[in-house]
Formats: structure tokens, sequence, C-alpha cells
């Protein structure tokens, strides 16, 4: 049976905001794998703990992967790091992470995507879209929970007012649950 997601009833209400959960969770084993990045160019502060990582720069952990042009990596003093990875000349940033016990990805990208891997946590500013399976979801900020795989899509970011003339409203193509597909013999 294939994980759907379903639009939360303040969603509707609100028609700016909703959430969708899905029943299977993120792949666990990504948060014991190490971080790997490549990249054309690498600049390390190391008293401040933070790396940059330029020219088609990819993460990868375990099924996590991310792409940017620049790709900015900071750890805390716990030795959790959050990395903000952006792209230049009208391009995306993206991610792709696989679904626990499925053979399914949640996709997402967006102008600017910061990571939090202490929460496992994606947040997606601008051109934002997450996909996954034939769902789809687009907004100027969606926040994508790697550990729930709920998401949260606003037409701004922390509630603020969109520029003026842009599109406000957000956007979710949801496939139908087809739990009774009919047979070849019927």
């Amino acid at each position: 049976m294939k994980a759907r997601i379903s639009i939360a009833p303040l969603a509707i209400a609100l028609a700016t905001l909703f959430g969708m959960s899905q029943h299977a969770f993120a792949e666990r084993a990504d948060r014991d794998q190490p971080v790997n990045i490549e990249a054309d160019n690498m600049t390390v502060d190391d008293r401040n703990k933070v790396h940059v990582f330029e020219g088609s720069v990819v993460l990868t952990q375990g099924s996590l992967v991310i792409k940017g042009d620049k790709l900015v990596v900071t750890q805390d003093a716990a030795g959790f790091q959050n990395g903000v990875a952006t792209a230049s000349g009208g391009k995306l940033a993206t991610f792709r992470q696989k679904r626990e016990g499925t053979n399914e990805y949640v996709d997402g990208e967006a102008e600017r995507i910061e990571y939090d891997s202490r929460n496992e946590r994606a947040r997606l500013f601008n051109r934002a879209r997450v996909t996954s399976g034939g769902d789809e979801v687009r907004g100027a900020y969606i926040e994508y929970d790697a550990i729930t795989e709920n998401y949260l899509a606003t037409n701004a970011p922390g509630g603020s007012k969109p520029a003026a003339g842009s599109d406000t409203r957000v956007r979710a193509v949801i496939q139908p649950k087809n739990d009774n597909k009919p047979t070849a013999a019927q």
C-alpha cells in the first residue's frame, strides 16, 4: 500500500497554509552515515567551524543528497551541522532523500535550502517545490521534517507578507488513493 498525503483542515480554512503527513518516515540509517561533500573549491574557518564549498557542490549522507552552486556548512558545539545550499543564474538548489521502508524518494528544490542535521529539517525558500510519489507542493516557503515527513507550506516564510504582485497561493497536487483498484478480471 502506498502512503498518501492528506491536507490538514486548518490549511483548507486558511488557504495559504497547509500541512501534509505521510505514514512512513525518512530513511533512518541516513543519520548514522558520514557526510561526504564534493565541490570545485573549499574554504575552511576551523576556529569558527564554518566550511564554504563552491562550484557544483554535492553533499551526500546515506540517501540524503543536497546539490547547489554554493554550500555553507556550520557546526555547533554539540557537533551537529547546518547547511545552506544556494544556486545561481536562475537555477535551483535541490535535495533528495529516500523514505523509510519504500523505494520512494522525497525531492525538493528552491533558490535556497537550509538543512538542520540536529532536527533533520529542510527549509526551502523562494520558488520552493517538494514532490513525493505523484504528489507535489509548491510555495514561497516549504519546511520539510525528515523525521515525521510532515510539511508546512506558506506564501512567505515566518508569516511575512509576500512581495507585491507575487503569486501568493500555495499549490498542491495530491494523487487519489487507489486502494480499491479494479483487477484485470473485472
